[in-house]
């Protein structure tokens, strides 16, 4: 074992302990898969990441980002968590953008100086149109909601697998108790051991966030609920905007039902959809791996 640096960054918020946190090993050369996917368990976290030596010319940084039990190719808060991260370490991009090497290819990440955000842009949906109905029935049932509260829906699948599904009101998705034993069930291809459903709902206007969301996807030990979930709420603004379903800028909420306090701000600008939050050091010291 060697002694690596590592971080463990709260991602899309700037108040410790109110966003999603993350574990970031700085130095991951020379670790296994099996290492690797060993010491995300250990973390008790829903991801880690391990930053490595680009292989891509053109990235600043290559990572590996796992959850417990498998690898992912793209996730949006250890996106900007990762790139948290290497800056705060000493990173410095070759360009205007800092651009991470992951699974998916390359992702590029703005910086605002005025704001202190992170933004990345969001990758390409895989597959996008609406669910199959027996998908959005058998989803409605899992969340204990009557088939007419769904307002709309649409696969948001952009490396995570989401099946996306927007309720009437945020008091709805705040409202929801989802039925671990209906969702865990639908492994055939509908919400599986690789399967995610995402929920949003509008906010009454004139506050400060438009949407409130909430992630649901199955875990080691049941049903999980992710505190804020930036390849989710990536999708979900691409189908949104798209569908003229959102404006091209809002504020959504999420984490609010964990007792976190969430913020992913969204823009769409110049044909690309930015996907925007504070990030924050809780932890910083070496890890032996």
């Amino acid at each position: 074992m060697t002694s690596r640096p590592f971080q463990q960054v709260d991602v899309f918020t700037a108040t410790p302990y109110l966003g999603n946190p993350l574990a970031v090993v700085l130095d991951g050369s020379g670790l296994s898969t099996e290492q690797m996917l060993a010491f995300t368990h250990w973390t008790n976290l829903s991801e880690a990441t391990f930053l490595l030596p680009p292989e891509n010319p053109q990235a600043d940084y290559r990572v590996r980002i796992f959850s417990p039990g498998r690898e992912l190719p793209f996730a949006g808060h250890p996106t900007l968590g990762s790139c948290h991260a290497w800056l705060a370490a000493g990173g410095r991009p070759r360009g205007a953008h800092v651009v991470q090497e992951c699974g998916i290819g390359l992702v590029r990440i703005q910086r605002d100086a005025a704001s202190g955000r992170l933004a990345f842009a969001a990758p390409p949906l895989r597959k996008g149109g609406p669910l199959p109905e027996a998908d959005v029935e058998l989803i409605a049932r899992g969340l204990g909601i009557a088939r007419d509260d769904v307002a709309a829906h649409a696969w948001c699948d952009n490396g995570p697998n989401w099946r996306g599904v927007l309720l009437r009101s945020a008091e709805q998705v705040l409202a929801l108790k989802p039925d671990a034993a209906v969702l865990a069930g639908l492994d055939v291809g509908v919400v599986g051991p690789r399967g995610k459903v995402g929920v949003a709902g509008p906010h009454a206007a004139g506050g400060d966030c438009a949407f409130e969301v909430r992630a649901f996807f199955p875990g080691n030990n049941g049903m999980v609920e992710d505190p804020v979930t930036g390849s989710l709420n990536a999708a979900l603004a691409q189908w949104l905007i798209g569908a003229g379903l959102a404006p091209e800028r809002y504020v959504a909420a999420q984490g609010t039902a964990l007792g976190r306090a969430g913020r992913v701000h969204v823009a769409r600008e110049g044909g690309e959809t930015w996907i925007g939050g504070h990030a924050v050091t809780c932890i910083a010291g070496e890890v032996r791996l």
